[in-house]
């Protein structure tokens, strides 16, 4: 006999839609951030006559596929296939962005700055990564 999930409470949508709306918040000041700090860093690093344009794509590029990657790992969990190669592009993506939020602060301010320069990479990582851990117990839906 199969067994279903009770339905939500009010309260536990709430609790949802709340987490939804902290993730889209958070996700567009990080997105303005990091992918100014991509482009910028791009652009710096590009062959002069280099497009606008490739530095704004550089920065989706990278700021993206690290999202997508943890929601490849977490639907091969799910159906226990492998993740290996989605979490090999998941570090070297998400160490990309960090070496360009950090570039952008180089010789301008010392470590406090770097950190600081990192810090909307590092939060929508962390963010992404404890909104689609799964909860012990959870069931996943058929």
């Amino acid at each position: 006999m199969a067994t279903t999930n009770p339905p939500a409470s009010w309260a536990a949508r709430m609790e949802g839609v709340g987490l939804v709306l902290i993730v889209i918040f958070v996700g567009l000041d990080v997105g303005a951030a990091s992918f100014t700090h991509v482009h910028d860093w791009t652009m710096a690093n590009s062959p002069a006559n280099t497009p606008g344009w490739f530095g704004w794509a550089n920065a989706v590029i990278s700021e993206l596929v690290p999202v997508a990657c943890l929601l490849i790992i977490r639907r091969r969990k799910r159906h226990g296939g492998p993740i290996g190669y989605p979490l090999v592009l998941l570090v070297a993506f998400a160490g990309f962005s960090l070496a360009a939020q950090l570039g952008v602060a180089v010789g301008k301010v010392g470590p406090t700055g770097w950190f600081l320069s990192a810090v909307p990479a590092l939060a929508f990582m962390a963010l992404v990564k404890l909104v689609l851990a799964p909860v012990k117990g959870d069931n996943p839906p058929p």
